[in-house]
């Protein structure tokens, strides 16, 4: 039971584990085998449970146009290698009546999230400073990046630049969340185990928050889909 409560206590996992995720911690950092089962019994014994998310979905109306590209990741959200396969996305954070945008690029190999940045505006210098951060750190080669039909990805600035590098620029179809599903998953899991669990006040409580949950989800946020490790592990393995 201690081991549970130290789990349940770290500051970067702050609680956010359900009792799978704990059996793995427990086998990775204790070499303990535990029947799932078990650890649930004992997490309800304490009175412990993760915060599970609600699912929401946003739906998007069709602004003015300029490129517009055919959805050619069509939901097939499986890789064969790093920087295959890159999705994008923006989600707005609202605290203490005010609102910062968030802006991230995952790559659907081991759903690491290749880059992220944060403004007070929702414009297209947000998307294309993710994008240059991203290509600061990967060297990319015949990558898709998949976004919606926001104004910013429709923009011909922001398609000449994928284009300059030759990246294929692919997006969701009109209303159709469901297209880019991935990266509205890891909004989802970012609020309910990160941004819903604090109260903020100031810009920098946010952007400090922010860099630590996206630290601790690529190197410790186990997946079930990445054979139980986390994105970094499982990429360096994979290496």
């Amino acid at each position: 039971m201690s081991k549970i409560i130290e789990c349940e206590r770290d500051p970067d996992i702050n609680g956010s584990y359900g009792y799978r995720r704990i059996c793995i911690w427990l086998t990775k950092y204790y070499g303990l085998q535990v029947n799932h089962k078990r650890v649930y019994r004992l997490m309800r014994k304490m009175g412990i449970q993760a915060k599970i998310r609600k699912k929401k979905w946003r739906h998007f109306g069709l602004k003015e146009q300029c490129v517009v590209s055919e959805n050619l990741l069509n939901r097939e959200f499986s890789t064969t290698r790093p920087n295959q396969k890159w999705v994008t996305d923006i989600t707005y954070l609202t605290f203490n009546k005010k609102r910062i945008y968030l802006s991230v690029i995952l790559d659907l190999y081991n759903n690491e999230v290749v880059a992220y940045q944060m403004s007070e505006y929702n414009n297209l210098k947000l998307v294309t400073d993710t994008v240059n951060k991203a290509l600061r750190k990967r060297k990319v080669h015949e990558t898709v990046l998949h976004s919606d039909r926001g104004y910013q990805y429709t923009s011909k600035k922001y398609n000449q630049l994928l284009k300059k590098h030759k990246i294929t620029v692919s997006m969701s179809r009109k209303g159709n969340c469901y297209d880019n599903a991935c990266i509205e998953s890891f909004f989802s899991h970012f609020k309910a185990e990160c941004f819903y669990r604090h109260t903020f006040h100031e810009k920098a409580e946010v952007f400090k928050a922010t860099k630590r949950y996206m630290s601790y989800y690529n190197n410790k946020r186990f997946q079930k889909r990445l054979n139980n490790l986390s994105p970094i592990e499982f990429g360096t393995k994979a290496a």
